[in-house]
């Protein structure tokens, strides 16, 4: 997938409200969960235990984190989007997040993008908002709908 240009804060209002994406499927492994439990902390069994993931968890299998789900929106992001005409740009935060299903080991993930919101924020900057979609390979819902706060200072 070729990533949609955008030139400055016109070329992002021009894209508000149209589906960009999606960009290429990532595969999510045993190995990126544990990595992430490692970073994060969290080694709760139904992303850590296979066995007893097999076992016990509804999904039969261990499952990513949501939080590891939010943070792969970073990098497909780039696949989505190349913007020009900016002097700096940040992540300002996340507002409403959800995870409405879950992504199993070994699944496969992509994302798109939909500009909501761009308005001026004071002292130069503008506050861009982007809904990022994250799904997963063959499920009927998505891993993740998450709102993506950013703040850009124009050149």
């Amino acid at each position: 997938m070729t990533a949609v240009e955008v030139k400055g804060i016109e070329g992002l209002k021009e894209l508000a409200g149209k589906q960009v994406g999606p960009s290429e499927w990532r595969e999510v492994t045993q190995a990126d969960i544990d990595a992430f439990a490692d970073l994060s902390g969290d080694h709760q069994w139904i992303h850590v235990d296979v066995e007893r993931a097999k076992k016990e968890s509804p999904f039969g299998t261990t499952v990513a984190h949501g939080n590891l789900t939010l943070s792969l929106i970073d990098g497909m992001r780039l696949e989505l989007l190349k913007s020009s005409g900016f002097r700096l740009g940040v992540n300002y935060g996340w507002n409403k997040v959800r995870f409405p299903a879950p992504v199993p080991a070994g699944s496969k993930v992509r994302a798109t993008a939909e500009v909501v919101e761009v308005e001026e924020a004071g002292g130069g900057w503008w506050q861009i908002v982007t809904r990022f979609t994250v799904e997963v390979e063959g499920s009927e819902k998505p891993a993740c709908v998450a709102d993506s706060v950013g703040r850009a200072l124009p050149e």
